[in-house]
């Protein structure tokens, strides 16, 4: 056997390295070898995976039956269906170098014919130039729904023989064209309507088929087909501003599209539980530690931008807040609790397992999968208040406990735990969980390192119970209810479609499943029979006196859905005992008359004792757009003197913000009858208050005695003139009256010279070298040479100098534009992998060319990514991509920008902001805050300010310490 398993390694690692017959492949072959060894990270005996010991893992299929799997999903026949993205960024990854599919991506269907627990069988259900590097994938009824920026793509297979009979773009618009941060799965809700999600890389302009447009912008461009309307602040047709990263639900014949949430980076895919309930997760800016899992609130901004999406998390960080919470605005009024930070990594596929096939202690379990960090994470959410707790485990992961915790120690040898990237997560019909592994060592990030696009599925099972593919026969009423109860999320929706249409006429098979003994298939049960008729109804209706809250929940869900008039139910549990089902009653009642709901809005705020974030934010949402209204009422009702406010109405208050309670902050900020937090809780509120009363409060604030609110107060007033506040009239003390960099009077006259038409050659020449010679005159030679007005001769007297700029940043986007003679080889990257890196050595080389702009724990500056977990997150051959290559991929947020005034004075930086005031954080940290119409041009360069390792004097031995030191960081500056 084991020869014959030789044999077979031996042919298929030769497959990989040269062209693949039958699979479009563009081969050539002088392709580098793969970053790993062919037999041992993919024809071990075992899967060499670590997960609970009931269950066990197998390989179930792994390349070439498919390449680089995207997402996967699974149809009511048991079989597996992968997207994949072989044609992954094509444009920045090179194609004569990576296998790819010129008639553009596939989509692959998987099958165990044989019930061995192995897919014997694959098949390409399409080929289409329309699919880039798809990341979504739902197979619902006979339609294969395809997520593929701009678009979402049906594919109808009519008479079931597996080819696409129809194509129909459902909705377009959407940004993220062959990018990570772009539309994602489709999945069908337990209600029967489609939701998905789609990340920040907007604009996002999409109009559903019944005319309604969704228009969501932020700082962010990503491959839209709209990326010359992006803007912050757009209005959908809904009056709302949406921002970044969305949740959305549709109709499935494509009307009704309803936005459910919004402001996240890049949510990779939304898991819906049989309540209703939407989970997901989110990726932060890279080197931030700030990924999260979270439960998704329906309407909530999770607080990746400002609430309008003109500004980035470090232009609203205020002092001593932490980076994680800065990164979501987690101390904002208006942002939904994170959920849990998982630290550094790359999050991707999330199921959510409601069967008991894999024992009963797995029901209810949500599954997230983390490429960076190697491992699939779990978690049995728990009621905490309106909302839940996120309790993490590692379900699957590449090394055990024990070393896991050894190799977040270790400084030498080879890092095993990057050799499971897992990219999704499913359920199958028969209760087994499956796992799609897209090994890369840049897990995303707009580059690739593997050449040959393997890729491989696992199956978890309980260790020696088989699972039996179960045969689901659509054509009865006993089959379709089989259906709605099956593990596998959108085969549930099989059964509910067939069972909806059928009406009255199953509501007796259906309501016998109210009482099943597992609550989610009671659920499932719930939101079905809301749709059948009077009958159905009433029994949903019955259902809002269950013993389980979240079957409460689910009916009203259902019935909200269902009956137009709702409001009679929403006062019946307006005093219900579980906060969860009062948070529900909230966020139903955003956008309706407050006429109409007053009376139930004052019953669920008097509940409301303090802290619990997600009740609070309920609220809040229910008053939207009712702030100044209601708040005499809630005043009259609930609050009285305002030194004497309860903890509960004072955060309402503080999440309101109404203009009215103006006076009543300011008398509580600067009251010592109050603890530090409460006052500080005041100050705040003032300062999300856009009026010029709140101005003024503030500026009395900031001129009291009373120490530390009034240096606060001094801050609010500071950051809000760039801002909400710039319009308002404030006098701050010691403020810097300047809003535009400090620029040398002979810069300009350099400037003059240069531009003048009359002045000799001898003076132009001085004049650039002595821009040159200049950190500012550089920036300024860069605006002269975009706008070409430089000679062909004056550009190359320049050259010779501007490349000794004092500025990095200089001298690196300097090559936009002027040739650099004797420029540095690059470094062998061959070369540097044979010499063995010594870590002590990679810190002093950190320590002498990185900690200008890379902090590493507490060393070094916060100007390029925090490289902290890099090591978590990078093995060694992404980490010498991220290092050689450095204008490969480059991060969100780390594009140099360069402004020219109207004046003719220059500013260049980070991008913090783009409103009334654009701000921009320079190379020494300084930040620009310049009036927008005092702006007459800007630049973004696409080229990474970090110079190549040979710029910096850096040989292949250097490369090879410092990676070896970067690999060891798995926490923070370890």
């Amino acid at each position: 056997m084991k020869s014959t398993l030789y044999q077979g390694k031996k042919m298929l690692a030769q497959l990989l390295s040269g062209c693949i017959v039958g699979f479009s492949l563009s081969c050539q072959n002088e392709d580098p070898p793969p970053p790993f060894s062919l037999e041992e990270r993919y024809f071990s005996d075992s899967t060499g995976l670590y997960l609970p010991g009931d269950l066990e893992a197998t390989l179930w299929a792994e390349s070439p039956q498919f390449f680089n799997p995207t997402n996967m999903d699974v149809d009511s026949k048991g079989r597996i269906w992968v997207t994949e993205a072989l044609n992954y960024r094509l444009f920045r990854n090179d194609p004569e170098k990576f296998n790819h599919h010129e008639k553009g991506d596939r989509v692959v269907i998987l099958e165990d014919t044989d019930g061995d627990g192995k897919a014997d069988r694959s098949k390409v259900f399409v080929q289409d130039e329309d699919l880039t590097a798809p990341l979504g994938i739902s197979v619902i009824g006979d339609q294969v729904i395809v997520s593929s920026g701009p678009s979402i793509i049906i594919y109808t297979d009519e008479n079931g023989d597996d080819i696409p009979d129809k194509k129909e773009v459902f909705l377009t618009g959407f940004g993220g064209l062959d990018h990570d941060h772009g539309l994602h799965a489709v999945v069908a809700g337990p209600d029967g309507k489609y939701y998905f999600n789609a990340g920040n890389a907007g604009p996002h302009i999409v109009t559903d088929k019944s005319g309604w447009t969704l228009r969501s912008g932020s700082l962010y461009n990503g491959g839209s087909p709209h990326m010359k309307d992006n803007r912050p602040g757009m209005v959908s047709d809904d009056g709302k501003v949406w921002v970044g990263g969305i949740a959305l639900r549709i109709n499935p014949d494509g009307t009704g599209m309803k936005v459910l949430g919004h402001n996240f980076r890049n949510s990779y895919e939304l898991a819906l539980d049989s309540y209703g309930n939407m989970w997901q997760n989110d990726n932060d800016d890279d080197g931030n530690k700030g990924v999260r899992v979270s439960w998704l609130m329906e309407g909530g901004n999770m607080g990746y931008f400002n609430p309008d999406g003109s500004r980035r998390w470090q232009a609203d960080r205020r002092p001593g807040q932490s980076t994680v919470k800065a990164h979501w605005h987690q101390d904002d009024p208006g942002v939904i609790p994170m959920g849990d930070s998982t630290g550094a990594g790359s999050p991707t596929g999330v199921a959510f397992y409601e069967s008991d096939l894999l024992g009963k202690k797995y029901r209810g379990t949500l599954l997230a999968g983390e490429a960076g960090r190697n491992v699939i994470l779990a978690y049995q959410p728990e009621p905490m208040g309106a909302g839940f707790r996120l309790k993490r485990h590692n379900l699957i992961s590449s090394l055990s406990d024990e070393e896991v915790e050894a190799a977040q120690s270790r400084t030498t040898g080879e890092d095993k735990t990057k050799w499971f990237r897992p990219s999704d997560v499913v359920v199958g019909t028969d209760g087994a969980i499956y796992v799609a592994d897209w090994y890369d060592g840049m897990v995303g990030g707009h580059r690739m390192i593997d050449s040959t696009g393997y890729g491989r599925i696992y199956r978890i099972t309980p260790k020696g119970k088989p699972l039996p593919k179960p045969k689901i026969d659509l054509s009865t009423t006993e089959g379709q209810i089989a259906a709605l109860l099956n593990p596998a999320v959108n085969v549930r929706n099989a059964g509910f479609a067939l069972l909806a249409g059928k009406g009255p006429a199953a509501v007796e098979a259906v309501k016998k499943i109210l009482t099943d003994e597992n609550p989610y298939h009671r659920a499932r049960a719930i939101w079905l029979l809301a749709t059948m008729g009077p009958e159905g109804i009433t029994a949903v209706e019955r259902q809002l006196k269950a013993d389980n809250s979240h079957l409460r929940i689910t009916a009203f869900r259902a019935l909200r859905q269902a009956k137009s008039d709702f409001l009679p139910h929403a006062r019946q549990l307006s005093s219900d005992p579980s906060a969860a089902v009062r948070r529900e009653v909230a966020l139903a009642l955003r956008d309706l008359p407050q006429n109409q709901v007053e009376d139930i809005v004052i019953t669920l705020a008097s509940q409301y004792e303090g802290g619990d974030r997600y009740y609070v934010e309920a609220l809040g949402l229910a008053m939207e757009g009712k702030e100044e209204t209601i708040f005499p009422v809630l005043q009259q009702k609930l609050g009285g003197d305002p030194l004497s406010w309860k903890p509960g109405y004072a955060d309402l208050i503080w999440r309101l913000h109404p203009s009215q309670a103006i006076e009543s902050l300011k008398e509580r900020a600067l009251s010592l009858e109050l603890s530090a937090a409460e006052r500080q809780q005041s100050v705040a509120a003032l300062g999300f208050i856009p009026d010029q009363r709140a101005v003024d409060a503030m500026q009395e604030i900031a001129a009291s005695e009373v120490l530390g609110i009034n240096e606060r107060a001094l801050w609010w007033l500071r950051y809000r003139r760039n801002n909400e506040w710039n319009a308002f009239s404030m006098q701050i003390p010691e403020m810097q009256a300047t809003i535009s960099p400090e620029i040398q009077k002979e810069m300009l006259a350099w400037k003059a010279t240069l531009e003048s038409s009359s002045a000799p050659k001898s003076e132009k020449v001085k004049a650039a070298k002595a821009m040159a010679a200049d950190r500012i005159g550089g920036i300024m030679l860069l605006a002269l040479a975009e706008k070409k007005v430089l000679s062909e001769e004056i550009m190359a007297e320049i050259s010779s100098a501007i490349f000794q700029n004092p500025e990095q940043a200089t001298r690196v986007l300097a090559e936009d534009y002027f040739t650099r003679l004797n420029k540095p080889a690059s470094l062998s990257v061959p070369d540097i992998v044979a010499l063995e890196g010594d870590p002590a050595k990679g810190k002093l080389v950190y320590q002498g060319k990185c900690a200008t702009c890379h902090r590493i724990g507490n060393e070094g500056r916060n100007i390029g990514p925090d490289l902290s977990m890099i090591g978590a997150k990078l093995d060694q051959q992404g980490l010498l991509d991220a290092i050689i290559h450095p204008s490969a991929g480059v991060a969100f947020g780390y594009e140099m920008w360069m402004v020219t005034l109207k004046d003719e004075t220059v500013a260049a930086g980070f991008l913090q902001a783009d409103g009334p005031i654009v701000v921009l954080e320079g190379m020494q940290n300084e930040a620009y805050n310049i009036p927008s119409e005092a702006i007459a041009f800007r630049k973004r360069f696409g080229r990474s300010i970090m110079p190549e390792p040979a710029e910096l004097n850096m040989d292949e031995a250097d490369v090879a310490h410092l990676t070896a030191y970067l690999e060891g960081l798995n926490s923070e500056g370890s």
